[in-house]
């Protein structure tokens, strides 16, 4: 098993930017295709450059951080289309939370997928399934009193 493993909704998987460069936002320019994004890095400071991304990683130093999440989910709203990744202390319980804010995939430790193994973080690939407030959208009020 190598270093990192990548989640997706379908598992377990290699990292497909492995040996590529992932330029640190104090040296992203436009030859870059990847960037790793603080947490604390306001979201309007890539839109310059989001149409010539193909990754964005943002790194959770701990998974009480929720910081990644508003920035993944301002992003998108920018109108960002490329692959948005998780990097570090995420753990299978906020695997569709980190869907829902426009993440693509989660890169963790091997020591962690052993102990939290592809069956947990398969079990939140669903994710779209339970969202709680979609479904209540979808609903009349009446239904939901």
């Amino acid at each position: 098993m190598s270093d990192t493993i990548i989640v997706t909704d379908a598992g377990f998987g290699p990292d497909p930017w492995a040996g590529r460069r992932v330029a640190s936002l104090a040296e992203v320019t436009a030859e870059h295709s990847a960037v790793l994004l603080p947490p604390d890095t306001p979201a309007d400071t890539l839109r310059p450059l989001l149409a010539t991304l193909h990754l964005v990683v943002i790194p959770f130093d701990s998974f009480a951080d929720g910081r990644g999440f508003g920035l993944a989910r301002r992003l998108r709203l920018l109108g960002y289309r490329g692959r948005l990744r998780a990097r570090g202390h995420v753990l299978a319980d906020q695997y569709a939370m980190a869907r829902r804010a426009g993440f693509d995939e989660v890169e963790i430790t091997a020591a962690l997928a052993a102990r939290q193994g592809q069956e947990q973080w398969l079990f939140r690939a669903n994710w779209q399934a339970h969202d709680y407030q979609a479904r209540l959208r979808g609903q009349p009020l009446a239904n939901m009193i």
